[in-house]
């Protein structure tokens, strides 16, 4: 019989320890630093205020309209036919015989095409990096939308982009004190912030311009990175949010071709979020991936070219998809070797495969109906009926913040949101202090207590000192969206008539 023996000094200076209950004292002080503003202390306020109707109180509202995250089905999106038929018929492939004249040729076909790769079906495990035929299917799209080509073994398929830029940061951001961070655009989504705490990176603050439409300042953007630099911060890339978020801006290829030149000199990874790609109102704008302007300017990131270092990010949860609780997304790499590719394969690996259903999501994204198949003019009527009532909401939402007092806002020319800078008086900003909370936060309070519109502060996303800000969505049904609208102009003018000097 084996036993398992302690050295005895060993034994004796450790005999008075015993373990540590996990509390608000000993949880992992990193997770108590985290912050994520879009579900923060006002939406858990307006899950109060939702309790408190329910059990029959009378409120000043009827109803909560959230317009804190950019969750399109909670605000009464349809989703899009073709990509639920093609789902349905995945996870109960029996509704095809069954059900035989309720399905489009297409739909039928392409379940069999996803479903003969599965195995098991949507119920097995799959490649860790992904199911390949959808992967392939990724890098088409990709090819076709830069013109330049893509590889399906650079492509990772994950929980949403949000898991993927987890994976990512965790790889980049190197442990033991070494002071790493990442040059992070403010205002910024507060993903980037929550991860960097999570994982102890630091974060490099560069402003956009609000007077630029939110434009990056080249110089602005250089200082940042001396100034970390000097302060002994080892930053190891660049976030990109394009189309942005929280802001709706744009960028110019020229604007991207300069971003990717620092990033060349100075050895930084470029990370691109590009999940609004699809989400564009200016007219005379377009959506223009850093992949394609890289490679563009000669950075091809063939094997052995590791010149650019660059990863982009696309999520099933925005454009006119709206798939948010699928949680479908994936990342490219380009211009990253062999060794790391396999370690992020390592860290996909350790929760085995992202969800089937979230992975069948993003290929019936990026390969939607071609014309002359059943299912086209069905999808084309469905994606441009959200995209054009989703371009007319925004100019709804922008001229409403414009008209009220106090408050400014740019023009979202992509995205989902709008960012306006608000003015308060110096009471308001004293009633704030005695509450200890933000300025911009018990507004969004305030105006929650009044309408039911949820709001975030712009606090959560990061602002110029001295300025204040909120974010709210412009997904609420256009149908209600004008008296959604009135409702928060009066909770603002009554809150502007109480907090006057």
């Amino acid at each position: 019989m084996l036993r398992r023996t302690v050295p005895r000094a060993f034994s004796s200076a450790t005999s008075s320890l015993r373990g540590l209950p996990l509390d608000g004292t000993t949880i992992n002080e990193n997770v108590k630093s985290a912050k994520y503003a879009v579900r923060g202390n006002v939406l858990e306020r307006s899950m109060e205020l939702q309790r408190r109707m329910a059990a029959g109180e009378k409120l000043p509202f009827d109803t909560i309209v959230p317009c804190n995250i950019g969750n399109p089905h909670a605000c009464l999106q349809s989703p899009l036919s073709f990509h639920r038929e093609v789902l349905s018929l995945c996870i109960s492939p029996t509704l095809a015989s069954d059900h035989p004249h309720v399905f489009k040729k297409d739909v039928v076909e392409r379940a069999k095409a996803y479903t003969a790769g599965l195995g098991g079906g949507v119920g097995a495990y799959t490649n860790s990096q992904g199911i390949p035929a959808v992967r392939e299917e990724i890098a088409a799209f990709i090819a076709e939308r830069d013109g330049h080509p893509a590889r399906a073994d650079h492509i990772y398929l994950t929980n949403g982009a949000s898991e993927g830029v987890r994976i990512l940061l965790t790889c980049l951001l190197r442990s033991g004190g070494l002071h790493d961070g990442l040059l992070t655009p403010i205002p910024q989504y507060p993903l980037y912030s929550a991860s960097l705490t999570l994982l102890g990176g630091t974060l490099v603050p560069y402003l956009l311009s609000e007077g630029g439409n939110w434009g990056v300042e080249m110089d602005n953007l250089r200082e940042s990175l001396a100034t970390a630099r000097a302060k002994g911060v080892e930053v190891r890339g660049i976030a990109v949010i394009n189309p942005g978020n929280p802001t709706g801006n744009i960028l110019a290829e020229e604007q991207i071709k300069d971003i990717i030149e620092m990033a060349v000199e100075e050895k930084l990874v470029v990370i691109a979020d590009e999940v609004y790609q699809s989400n564009i109102w200016k007219k005379d704008a377009s959506f223009s991936s850093f992949k394609k302007v890289a490679c563009d300017m000669g950075y091809t990131g063939a094997e052995g070219d590791e010149r650019l270092q660059l990863v982009s990010f696309h999520s099933t949860s925005k454009g006119y998809y709206g798939e948010c609780g699928l949680r479908g997304g994936y990342m490219e790499v380009h211009g990253i070797g062999a060794e790391v590719r396999a370690e992020l394969y390592k860290l996909s690996s350790l929760s085995l495969c992202s969800n089937t259903i979230g992975q069948l999501a993003t290929g019936i994204m990026i390969n939607p109906p071609k014309k002359g198949d059943p299912s086209y003019e069905t999808f084309t009527k469905e994606r441009d009926d959200i995209l054009s009532s989703l371009e007319r909401r925004s100019i709804m939402v922008h001229t409403a913040l414009n008209d009220l007092e106090g408050v400014t806002c740019n023009r979202a020319d992509g995205a989902l949101y709008a960012f306006p800078r608000i003015r308060l008086s110096d009471k308001a900003k004293k009633a704030a202090e005695a509450k200890g909370v933000p300025a911009d936060e018990f507004y969004c309070l305030e105006i929650l207590d009044q309408s039911g519109i949820v709001l975030v502060p712009g606090s959560g996303f990061g602002q110029e000192d001295g300025t204040l800000h909120f974010r709210t969505t412009f997904l609420p049904a256009e149908a209600t969206m004008h008296e959604t609208l009135k409702n928060l102009a009066r909770a603002h003018e009554k809150f502007m008539d109480e907090h006057r000097d």
